[in-house]
């Protein structure tokens, strides 16, 4: 089953609202390079969904991405230099952020983590099904 979302056309969505562009291979190794999300060198399946100015909060973009881990995979200890919004599609998310417990997280369900902040445990609970989780980034945009 493919779990990837649809870029969203934002010309028909909000076209006085957001600026959106596919990210290009060069926005995704930006994104590993600088820390925020690179899973896909660790085994994960990530997909762009939509990237965004924000204007509410001036000088701030949104990145979403949504990630799938395979039964049973997950990814090292890492930190994101953006605040992260996770929500689980499909399948059941194990996570554990410096100073808390492990939970496990199921379709629908959700959890934030601040930015810079380690997050121990990240992967699939399940060595069975596959998981998919929708990882909302809001950063101050890379130069």
């Amino acid at each position: 089953m493919d779990h990837r979302l649809p870029l969203i056309d934002t010309e028909t969505f909000h076209p006085y609202m957001y600026e959106v562009h596919h990210m290009s291979r060069m926005s995704i190794l930006t994104f590993a390079l600088l820390g925020f999300f690179s899973l896909a060198a660790q085994g994960a399946q990530e997909h762009p969904v939509l990237k965004a100015t924000l204007t509410q909060a001036p000088g701030h973009q949104l990145t979403a991405l949504s990630v799938s881990y395979a039964p049973g995979q997950s990814t090292p200890s890492h930190h994101h230099d953006a605040d992260a919004f996770v929500y689980v599609l499909s399948g059941h998310i194990r996570s554990q952020l410096a100073g808390s417990p492990v939970k496990v997280y199921g379709a629908g369900e959700s959890w934030f983590e601040p930015a810079g902040i380690e997050h121990v445990v990240s992967g699939n609970a399940s060595t069975s099904e596959p998981a998919t989780m929708l990882v909302v980034f809001i950063a101050k945009p890379v130069p």
